[in-house]
């Protein structure tokens, strides 16, 4: 359990001073493969779909048990494969810098540019935003990925260790590939957007309540992220995404959602928060309580890795 704990540690510094692989990122061969495959099994049904999910990451969870099963008794071994799962599966520098770019493209008055480089965070349509949308869309983003990106893989390893950091993150893959609404995806797409929905239940409140608690960070009020939590969140169309965005704006003190324009659809969000307008300054607020955020979770993580086992001892 030290050596889980160490790794998961070395891991988020590796993430924080490194970013993500700049070439053979394992999540990306991932999604690579997935792709390959998807071309070749699609069905318009949810029973190819679901098998479809259970076969990635039914195959990511046993590389991964094998990995954990051959450093078990190898404590240096399995901290350092611990670590660099980790810091494969995060995403917390790449987010943070990908916004810092946006919120630069905002600054020098570039709004071509910032919407263009919008499209590395959103899936939304971003050719006819204006500055506020694009602020909004940015700090929508940091608020939803700083659960699915970084709090949520490391409670997954703090529990689960490398099985669950790979579970985890092919799961969230998928999902981002195939578990959206669409015509092609409707169906084909339920199961990998089910088990994403399920296995982020946990660390999307945990999120939310950081969020809340660490609101005085960025000049915000605790029981207003709360209470904006517990009035709005339940409108948002997503279960997870709704109380994280809901507690960053309440933390924020600004209005999130709203109406969304997707190439093959519009999706009303609903409002979250009731503050003002969001500004591009807001968006260096929004990466500063998302890295709070991320590292309580990460002491979250590290206390429930090092928790006391329940193993009765052998009987003699």
């Amino acid at each position: 359990m030290q050596a889980r704990a160490v790794g998961l540690v070395a891991g988020f510094v590796a993430d924080r001073f490194l970013g993500d692989p700049a070439t053979g990122h394992p999540v990306a061969a991932f999604g690579r493969f997935a792709h390959d495959v998807e071309q070749r099994v699609w069905a318009d049904d949810a029973v190819t779909g679901a098998a479809y999910t259970a076969v990635l990451v039914g195959g990511a969870g046993a590389a991964g048990a094998v990995i954990a099963g051959a450093t078990r008794r190898r404590p240096i071994l399995q901290a350092v494969t611990t670590a660099a799962v980790t810091w494969a599966v995060l995403g917390g520098r790449s987010l943070g810098r990908e916004a810092a770019a946006v919120h630069h493209h905002l600054a020098a008055d570039d709004l071509p540019a910032a919407r263009r480089r919008l499209t590395h965070l959103v899936g939304r349509d971003t050719e006819n935003l204006d500055e506020g949308e694009i602020a909004r869309a940015v700090v929508e983003s940091v608020a939803e990925n700083s659960s699915d990106a970084v709090v949520a893989p490391l409670l997954a390893g703090a529990f689960a260790g490398v099985p669950g950091l790979v579970v985890y993150r092919a799961t969230n893959t998928l999902d981002a590939m195939v578990g959206h609404r669409g015509e092609r995806y409707g169906r084909f797409g339920w199961a990998s957007a089910r088990l994403d929905d399920l296995l982020n239940l946990v660390p999307s409140r945990v999120s939310a309540l950081l969020a809340a608690v660490l609101a005085p960070a960025v000049g915000g009020d605790t029981r207003r992220a709360l209470d904006v939590w517990r009035r709005d969140a339940p409108h948002h169309p997503s279960p997870n995404a709704g109380p994280v965005e809901a507690a960053f704006a309440g933390a924020l003190g600004v209005r999130l959602g709203g109406v969304n324009t997707y190439r093959d659809r519009v999706e009303d969000r609903h409002t979250l928060g009731d503050g003002r307008p969001v500004e591009p300054g807001d968006i260096s607020r929004s990466i500063r309580l998302a890295d709070l955020v991320g590292f309580a979770a990460l002491g979250i993580a590290v206390l429930s890795a090092l928790r006391p086992s329940r193993r009765r001892p052998a009987d003699r």
